[in-house]
């Protein structure tokens, strides 16, 4: 793929990820879903233009969504986790060739973005601690532990969105761009 093409290919995929982002402040449960699909977009440029390509796409689209997007929370969640999430794995299990080894790896970095963001969204937005504490129950730590079930379903689901690009999209991608 011509660099013009990988260029103008990335600005639409950016293009359309911060437009789904700025939803977020129209749709009030999208504050979760969206960033997650704006991050999902990111495969596309991963598989056709390449990391580097996608590292790019992902700062365009993070620093666009934080000037544009009126959910700022939701911009958080797509900064420390939903835009590189991709990218990462990608990467995770092209050098990482043990299953286990992967999802260890994968675990640790979702951890610590769950973890920085809850305090920054804490500092940020001044929510105050103690409304955290529900019945005497840790309501951030119950959240944390549904939130790795539910992130090891989102990884699951993001390799089956792979495969299946690769079997329906790509090839034609791969026509449009006149690709060898």
């Amino acid at each position: 793929m011509s660099r013009s093409l990988r260029l103008a290919f990335c600005s639409m995929v950016a293009a359309l990820g911060t437009a789904v982002m700025i939803l977020t402040g129209f749709v009030p449960v999208g504050g979760y879903a969206f960033p997650a699909f704006a991050g999902v977009l990111l495969i596309t440029v991963v598989v056709e233009a390449g990391t580097r390509w996608a590292v790019g796409v992902y700062a365009v689209q993070s620093i666009l969504s934080v000037m544009l997007a009126a959910d700022q929370e939701a911009v958080l969640f797509f900064i420390l986790f939903f835009g590189y999430y991709p990218i990462l794995k990608a990467a995770l299990e092209r050098r990482l060739r043990q299953k286990a080894g992967q999802y260890a790896a994968k675990l640790v970095v979702f951890n610590m973005a769950a973890v920085l963001d809850f305090w920054l969204s804490v500092k940020l937005f001044s929510i105050p601690v103690a409304t955290f504490h529900v019945f005497g129950y840790n309501i951030p730590g119950l959240f944390l532990l549904a939130g790795n079930i539910i992130f090891l379903i989102y990884d699951y689901t993001i390799s089956l969105l792979v495969i299946a690009y690769f079997n329906r999209f790509h090839p034609i991608v791969k026509k449009w761009f006149h690709m060898k």
